[in-house]
């Protein structure tokens, strides 16, 4: 009776994800994007509703290729529902290092001649936005938290109204490994950040701070190094990040 039970919760479970996964989109992008060989090996898969609002660019995965790798609109956090209105804007390159995950509502542009290279388990939580103009880069085990935005640009021309001089309209941004990035934070063109480094929620980051060291804490507008000695114990988290997030 007991072997019943775990065969129905199984069974179950698996109907649950298969119904979760939009086979349209996820067979139309792989397809598109990847020769026939890579496609029908199914790397990246879409959750719940797509716009692909550009498909021109794209998609490089720079790792042995396994099935569903890539997620876009996982489910992986509170609140488990979503407001339908991720977007995907590809006419440049996004790189993959490995197993990647992307919340739930999440906006991704990136325009022609622009990079977005992501680490292996690196990571966008619900409702981020990412503007790539030029060239946004995030180490192994980057973790974004919700709601929070990543903008190479500055959008509209800037300049020194004494000297007349004008303010870089793009920058690049790189985020180091094992970076654990709060939620509803800000991070600009010109950030760069060191490996083991923590944000805190709310944050403005528009600097490069990598020759602050390692463990540290960042947080204000605009951020700031507030602590030494300060790390995410991600060894830990590691299996249950991998359970929640490599799902297939």
């Amino acid at each position: 009776m007991a072997g019943l039970r775990m065969t129905y919760r199984n069974f179950k479970k698996k109907l649950k994800l298969d119904l979760s996964v939009n086979w349209f989109a996820t067979w139309y992008f792989n397809l598109k994007m990847f020769p026939f060989s890579t496609a029908i090996k199914l790397p990246v898969f879409f959750y719940g509703k797509i716009r692909f609002s550009n498909l021109d660019g794209e998609m490089i995965i720079d790792a042995p290729i396994t099935k569903g790798m890539i997620g876009f609109g996982q489910h992986f956090e509170f609140p488990s529902t979503s407001k339908g209105t991720a977007e995907l804007f590809l006419q440049g390159k996004m790189i993959c290092k490995g197993n990647v995950h992307i919340g739930k509502d999440v906006c991704i542009k990136i325009i022609k001649g622009a990079v977005l290279e992501m680490g292996h388990m690196a990571c966008f939580g619900s409702d981020v936005r990412v503007v790539c103009t030029n060239k946004i880069k995030l180490g192994n085990w980057a973790g974004i938290g919700y709601q929070s935005q990543l903008v190479d640009t500055n959008s509209h021309p800037m300049f020194n109204t004494e000297t007349r001089e004008n303010y870089p309209l793009h920058g690049e941004i790189e985020l180091g490994s094992y970076n654990a990035v709060s939620n509803k934070v800000s991070i600009m063109l010109h950030t760069k950040t060191p490996n083991n480094c923590v944000i805190a929620s709310n944050s403005l980051c528009n600097k490069d701070y990598s020759n602050l060291g390692e463990n540290i804490l960042l947080g204000g507008i605009p951020a700031k190094k507030i602590k030494d000695n300060f790390n995410r114990d991600w060894e830990s988290e590691k299996e249950i990040l991998k359970q929640n997030k490599i799902i297939w």
